[in-house]
């Protein structure tokens, strides 16, 4: 029994991921049934593969029997279709990083409220998201910090001996300085303290070949430290494997009557 329609934005590789998990597997109560794409013609073998709908106008996307849309295109295509998208249903987005932009943030929030459709951020190549709110509920969280290690060739740090920090301050400076290499404070700090209280240490490190987060956060719960490390999707080393996960999860759970953590 299909409980949740879903209609994709974007061909990326967590996309990909999706049609191969979902699609190609009975075990799910969720199917995706469309996807806008903005070239027809060269995403048109994804129709016959995963019996899809593919089309180029997102209207027609909207206008298809879905009851979730999930973005996985990239910052500029969210900004162009999330508005529209919101105000008609549900979204999960992938793509965090358009939210360092406050206008469009704050756009995006009057839009939710005024249609009633909810926004859901998948953790990505993080997780304690859900301690990190509870702590916030009342004001609690006193301090936030996120250390990320990257192998240094990612940073253009090929001849390091030993670990350099390449950035120390907090979170929306950070987003700025590294966009691509930093999607996990954006999230981390909706969750918690905002972006101007998170604290951000940016490590290039010869050490590692893969990325590695240690959260720390203190407040009237206590004190946290964890630290994930990430190993890539085995179709795309760019992308984190429990970044894909998570978005899965994400799908899953609105799907299941007992839901865990919320």
């Amino acid at each position: 029994m299909i409980l949740i329609k879903i209609g994709l934005i974007g061909t990326g590789s967590i996309a990909e991921y999706l049609l191969k998990e979902i699609n190609e597997k009975a075990n799910y109560p969720v199917k995706i049934i469309a996807g806008v794409v903005r070239n027809k013609e060269k995403y048109q073998h994804l129709e016959d593969k995963y019996g899809i709908e593919i089309t180029e106008d997102i209207n027609r996307l909207l206008a298809e029997d879905i009851d979730l849309i999930v973005e996985a295109a990239n910052v500029s295509a969210l900004k162009q279709y999330l508005p529209k998208v919101i105000k008609q249903k549900d979204c999960v987005v992938i793509s965090v990083g358009a939210f360092s932009d406050e206008s469009f943030l704050k756009n995006i929030y009057s839009i939710t409220k005024e249609s009633n459709h909810s926004i859901y951020l998948p953790s990505g190549a993080i997780g304690g998201l859900d301690l990190i709110q509870n702590a916030e509920v009342t004001s609690g969280l006193k301090s936030v910090k996120l250390t990320t290690r990257k192998p240094a060739n990612v940073f253009g740090e090929n001849n390091l001996t030993e670990d350099k920090v390449i950035f120390s301050g907090l979170a929306h400076t950070a987003i700025k300085k590294y966009p691509k290499n930093i999607n996990v404070a954006i999230i981390l700090s909706l969750a918690g303290i905002g972006t101007d209280k998170t604290v951000v240490e940016i490590i290039a490190s010869p050490f590692i070949k893969e990325n590695e987060h240690t959260i720390e956060a203190s407040g009237e719960f206590g004190e946290v430290k964890t630290t994930i490390k990430n190993k890539p999707m085995p179709e795309n080393q760019n992308t984190s494997y429990l970044a894909a996960l998570s978005v899965l999860g994400t799908i899953l759970r609105k799907a299941h009557q007992i839901k865990i953590g919320v």
